[in-house]
């Protein structure tokens, strides 16, 4: 059970996560409705985006230590993969921030933490909705995936430019590989860890669907 203090942090925080990412969509839209093209949604959002990925490291400690239940593996996997996408390789690659995949990416993304944040703001208060939480584990089955095509076609693309700037080669010296490599390497091992992640969704569908929906028909009969 969460104390007062760590209930009202975690309420802000993921208020203020729900409330960056909606921002961020409602730019990608409007640039969209400006310029009549979905290429400019990086322009558009990339920099918000990416500061709010960024600050999602919060979400590796919160269950470091304990304070929500999702362990420190699961929220490491997801964070290091996309803070990694959109700082290391939408961020500094210019070529690709006009792509429409890492336009569909973005959105997707956007998308399914608009869903995922309120869910846990509310939950933080006892007072999410069961249609809320049936939009949390029935969302993430078409969105998921469609941000992964999205990740993997974008890496993929960025090899060519990776490999001829030979992009952070500094870095990269004292190991026996290069960053195109280590690329490479991401984007053979990437889906296997992604659908880790999704089954786990999966089985947590199950029940938390099972718990709210018996939860919900409770108060109904009060």
């Amino acid at each position: 059970m969460w104390s007062p203090f760590v209930k009202t942090y975690l309420f802000a925080y993921n208020f203020l996560q729900a409330s960056s990412w909606t921002i961020s969509l409602l730019s990608i839209i409007s640039s969209v409705l400006t310029h009549k093209t979905i290429n400019g949604a990086y322009s558009a959002a990339g920099y918000m985006i990416s500061v709010m990925q960024t600050a999602a490291v919060l979400e590796v400690l919160h269950g470091a230590i304990g304070i929500v239940p999702s362990g420190f593996l699961s929220p490491l996997i997801q964070w290091s993969g996309r803070t990694h996408f959109v700082l290391a390789i939408a961020g500094q690659i210019s070529e690709v921030q006009d792509s429409p995949w890492l336009a569909i990416t973005l959105v997707a993304w956007c998308i399914g933490e608009m869903i995922r944040y309120p869910h846990y703001a509310l939950t933080c208060l006892g007072r999410c909705p069961y249609w809320l939480t049936y939009l949390r584990y029935t969302g993430f089955i078409m969105i998921y995936p469609t941000g992964l095509m999205g990740e993997l076609l974008i890496m993929y693309k960025a090899l060519p430019h990776v490999k001829e700037r030979n992009l952070y080669a500094n870095f990269f010296s004292v190991f026996p590989f290069t960053y195109y490599g280590f690329l490479w390497a991401v984007l053979l091992v990437y889906p296997f860890l992604w659908l880790k992640l999704y089954l786990q969704l999966f089985k947590q569908r199950k029940s938390r669907l099972g718990r709210a929906e018996k939860h919900h028909g409770k108060r109904k009969r009060m």
